[in-house]
């Protein structure tokens, strides 16, 4: 097994969809702008919470109305992020089990930063070493930056590392950061593009596991 493991947050470790979902609707009705479908969102999500948004928002909305739905956004999302949100089925014995094999475990994600440590304290208290989230002025993912970050800090080589993650962009963002990848199918990208990139696909925690420690 790799001396670490690192995971993305939304649609690998926690089913958030339907919370970004609300915020979304919350912050484009507050504008007065039409609401998006939980599909729509799905498709959105990925690329940091300032790309939601801008596809959220009708196609030629200005700057400075995008602005405002983004700001209201993120103090929504921030107080409500945890009304629906839950851990995929399995997740939290697959991180005990990945404690107990000895893998420090870390958290990349594009969701903003403290979101993302206030959701991983809650859901996970203690299981993991470092969290990072979108944060102003760092590259997000498909940018390396952040997995280079978590590996320094931790004291482990590209080599000993592995990314899990559930689409295009986690895949990318293994390919940037030179180290293996295992992708998840029950996130928020369908099968059939996840099989298109060759990495490893776990359909189930257990099987995430058992890839995971032969990878």
């Amino acid at each position: 097994m790799k001396k670490l493991i690192i995971f993305d947050l939304d649609g690998t470790l926690l089913y958030t969809l339907e919370d970004l979902c609300a915020s979304t609707n919350f912050a484009l009705k507050s504008a007065g702008l039409p609401e998006r479908s939980l599909d729509e969102v799905r498709r959105f999500v990925g690329n940091g919470i300032r790309k939601l948004i801008e596809r959220a928002v009708p196609e030629g909305t200005d700057a400075e109305l995008t602005d405002s739905v983004f700001a209201a956004f993120k103090t929504h999302y921030t107080a409500n992020c945890e009304n629906k949100t839950a851990p995929y089925p399995g997740i939290p014995e697959l991180l005990r089990s990945l404690k107990e094999r000895g893998a420090m475990l870390g958290v990349v994600s594009n969701k903003a930063d403290k979101p993302a440590k206030k959701l991983i304290a809650h859901y996970f208290p203690g299981a993991f070493d470092s969290v990072v989230g979108e944060r102003e002025g760092v590259r997000k993912k498909p940018a390396p930056d952040s997995v280079f970050e978590t590996a320094r800090s931790l004291g482990c080589d590209m080599d000993d590392a592995v990314y899990v993650g559930d689409s295009d962009v986690d895949f990318r963002t293994a390919e940037n950061a030179g180290c293996k990848c295992v992708l998840v199918s029950w996130g928020f990208r369908e099968r059939r593009l996840l099989d298109t990139f060759g990495a490893p696909i776990a359909d189930s925690a257990q099987q995430l596991l058992e890839t995971l420690e032969n990878i």
